[in-house]
């Protein structure tokens, strides 16, 4: 992967402004795109694009191939003769309530109406659908059955029993006993269908906007979480696969030890790998995964790339990550199953991806990374913090991306706010800034870096404080809710960023050609 000098944004689509609750895949996401191509960026970075579930954070999703119903925009639906404009009335009122962030996504109010807008849109396209959608339509499930068929069924046996986890159904159904599943399939049809009518819906708006943005000459920074849920079809359908028992319960499970993000560490609670099966197998659960999101995305984050080297194995009844140990991860004959699998799409052995390698960075984690060329992350915050010299701008290589702050991170102007004394003068003084400017020359340290991307989170360009904040490691509770106002990405702020990316160098070359 060739890492031309650039810089771009990090927003999840869930955090764009609009009218139906949460930020999705139409008129505004594809606005976003020309605000950013207009500012002279080549880079959008979001979050994972997978269905949420308890607690809606993407990093913990019912599926690792399945996309986000609830970004399924209305508008488009509306254009597509999908649905009318009476059935979107009345829209709810998603204003925040009292004592509430300004914007944000109130998951409890949209999910039902989300819902109750797509299962209207697969009736109309059961009565009306057009001979060429319907067409469509079955070559959408034909290639994509390896995983939809499972998710599908996965998702109509969740809403027949109430939304409890796989873990809680009947014996025969958990245990997916031929019999028990071929009765399923027949009795919820028409859910199983809805289900992968909506995936469909999801797809195809995700192309439309992947492929404007390509035309704007701006790449999409994915993201793939390195375990799958426990509550997901991945470990119902394929429990060979994860450390589960006999009734699916998970023996170990994942999380990190103590850390700058959480003093008790992180109990993710997914289940852990088998990766001696995996290794078996060639590794080709992995490489039909990564083979997905490439189809998505441009460029991949995997995250906790740590955990490929090695990894904190917690025993499942723990109450906090302390209790755990390293175990090895697959390392080397992972990555080298995934260059060799990879190398007919991408003609290189350089795959496109970036390391998320924060936290705990061992030797083995370093020999990986330049081993694979893969390029790294570095935090400012982490170099104020004084966490490591090697987040400090003047010591960024080329081959890594730079970002004032990550999705997991205060805002900057939150984290100053909140920080020790030594930490705001050590930012001051490095700076050479003001309290008042301290969050624009933090981002024009990272832009001025010799990194070869530079990101910001969004709210770090509104210079907004921690109530813009996406995610807080270790609270389960009020995650991922953050949205943008209909007038934030005003013309000065992209002007501003534009003159940014032109004074360090980073306007982009594909954005150049785009536009010649």
């Amino acid at each position: 992967m060739h890492l031309a000098r650039t810089g771009g944004v990090l927003l999840h689509p869930t955090s764009l402004p609009g009218a139906y609750g949460i930020g999705d895949l139409g008129p505004a996401a594809h606005g976003f795109v020309d605000w950013l191509a207009a500012s002279g960026c080549g880079l959008w970075q979001i979050l994972p694009l997978g269905p949420t579930g308890y607690g809606n954070s993407p990093y913990q999703c019912h599926s690792v191939f399945a996309g986000n119903a609830y970004m399924v925009s209305p508008d488009l639906l509306v254009r597509d003769g999908l649905l009318t404009q009476s059935d979107l009335e009345p829209v709810p009122d998603f204003a925040p309530k009292p004592g509430q962030v300004a914007s944000h996504v109130d998951f409890g109010r949209l999910i039902p109406w989300k819902l109750s807008l797509l299962g209207t849109a697969f009736a109309r396209f059961k009565r009306s659908g057009s001979k060429a959608l319907k067409l469509e339509f079955s070559r959408f499930r034909a290639e994509n059955a390896a995983w939809l068929d499972d998710f599908s069924l996965f998702m109509a046996l969740k809403e027949r029993h109430g939304g409890v986890s796989w873990i809680n159904w009947p014996a025969p159904l958990r245990g997916r006993v031929k019999s028990a599943l071929v009765r399923a399939r027949l009795s919820l049809r028409d859910a199983t269908l809805r289900c992968s009518f909506n995936q469909m819906l999801f797809f195809r708006q995700w192309s439309e906007l992947r492929e404007h943005a390509r035309k704007r000459g701006v790449r999409i920074i994915g993201d793939v979480p390195i375990f799958a849920a426990q509550d997901s079809s991945d470990v119902w359908a394929k429990p060979e696969l994860f450390c589960v028992d006999e009734m699916g319960l998970p023996t170990v499970v994942s999380g990190v030890p103590p850390d700058y993000f959480a003093p008790t560490g992180q109990l993710w609670g997914n289940p852990l790998y088998r990766w001696e099966n995996h290794r078996q197998s060639g590794y080709g659960w992995w490489l039909a995964r990564l083979r997905a999101i490439l189809q998505l995305v441009d460029i991949v984050r995997l995250d906790h790339f740590r955990g490929f080297a090695g990894y904190w194995e917690i025993p499942a009844d723990a109450a906090t990550a302390e209790t755990g140990r390293w175990v090895p991860g697959p390392a080397e004959g992972f990555l080298d199953a995934m260059v060799q699998g990879l190398h007919r799409e991408f003609a290189s052995e350089r795959l496109p991806l970036i390391a998320e390698d924060l936290g705990v960075v061992t030797p083995d984690v370093v020999r990986l990374l330049q081993r694979y060329q893969l390029p790294g992350m570095r935090v400012l915050q982490f170099g104020f913090a004084g966490l490591s010299e090697e987040f400090l701008p003047h010591n960024y290589i080329q081959n890594c991306v730079a970002y004032t702050g990550t999705h997991d991170n205060d805002t900057a102007r939150g984290w100053f706010e909140g920080g020790t004394e030594r930490e705001k003068n050590t930012a001051l003084t490095y700076l050479l800034s003001t309290e008042a400017h301290v969050v624009r020359d933090m981002v024009r340290a990272v832009w001025s870096s010799l990194a070869a991307f530079a990101v910001v989170p969004i709210q770090d360009l509104l210079e907004l404080g921690s109530e813009a904040r996406m995610n807080r490691p270790g609270i389960p509770e009020g995650n991922w809710e953050w949205r943008l106002k209909n007038d934030d990405l005003a013309d000065s702020l992209g002007e501003r960023l534009g003159q940014l990316n032109a004074e360090c160098g980073r306007v982009s070359q594909g954005l150049t050609a785009a536009s010649g």
